[in-house]
């Protein structure tokens, strides 16, 4: 009860851009602060994932859920969605106060896995198309590094120079944490699909994780520079969402037994966690 209060409240706030909310709520006055600044990054994902799995959790019977989660689909269309240069990749960016930045978060490839679970659930195709071109940006995330490891923020190309690639790291941002959010999405996109390049996509990750980030004398550790094969800068420290987030989706990637927590029967938190979803008696 305490949260779904806090949803419908939010649910009723001003201050919204076409279904995108700003990153932060007062909490003495429950009105939305910092407008103007619309991210699907760091601070405000849960958010958006949280419409969907909720109504999904629910038994699909929370309306307002589902009619904020389209709107802001609709939203991350309109204002956030650009296509980089040369490859043309689809990313999600970011807008402060009318300005579109081409900055994307590694945080933000838990979109793809999301929109392909709406799909599934029966909403409209063209999410399914925009998970299909996300995930392959966040592929490339990977694919495109020295290290074949993501950093924790890219900035796309937006327009075509000779020798460049589609993404562009600067020195603050270009750490891996060992986040989960591509691997995530790679396994809600084979368990929907079935197509097995996104298994090999994970296991290339997976590959480059055992390469970079394995530590000889136990566990994996995050690193400072996913530019530098010869030397990532391992920081001696490994955040705990690898254990209880990466290496389950993983894991989960790499079955092929829908049991193996049926998507049907259940949906993951944002710490995937696997909660029951209610039959209504």
């Amino acid at each position: 009860k305490a949260v779904d209060d806090v949803m419908k409240h939010v649910h009723t706030l001003s201050g919204k851009n076409d279904g995108l909310v700003p990153m932060f709520i007062n909490t003495n006055s429950g009105q939305f602060t910092h407008l103007g600044v619309y991210t699907l990054g760091a601070r405000a994902d849960s958010y958006y994932e949280y419409l969907l799995k909720q109504w999904i959790q629910g038994g699909k019977k929370e309306n307002e859920l589902l009619e904020d989660y389209m709107r802001a689909i609709e939203g991350v269309k309109k204002h956030l969605l650009q296509r980089s240069q040369p490859k043309k990749l689809t990313f999600v960016g970011e807008l402060a106060h009318g300005h579109f930045s081409a900055k994307m978060d590694h945080l933000v490839c838990f979109l793809p896995g999301t929109l392909a679970l709406g799909a599934h659930n029966g909403l409209t195709a063209d999410h399914m198309k925009l998970a299909e071109a996300l995930i392959e940006t966040c592929y490339q995330m990977y694919a495109q590094l020295e290290t074949g490891l993501s950093p924790e923020i890219v900035h796309f190309n937006l327009h075509a120079q000779k020798g460049h690639k589609d993404v562009e790291i600067k020195p603050a941002d270009r750490h891996n944490l060992l986040r989960p959010e591509t691997v995530e999405s790679l396994f809600y996109m084979y368990r929907f699909t079935g197509d097995k390049k996104y298994q090999d996509w994970g296991w290339e990750i997976l590959q480059n994780f055992n390469k970079y980030t394995r530590v000889p004398t136990g566990g994996y550790t995050s690193i400072n520079n996913v530019q530098n094969p010869s030397n990532p800068e391992p920081r001696d420290k490994m955040e705990s969402f690898f254990l209880g987030e990466t290496l389950k989706y993983m894991f989960l990637l790499f079955s092929d037994d829908i049991d193996l927590i049926n998507l049907d029967k259940y949906v993951f938190n944002t710490e995937a966690h696997p909660l029951p979803i209610w039959v209504p008696a």
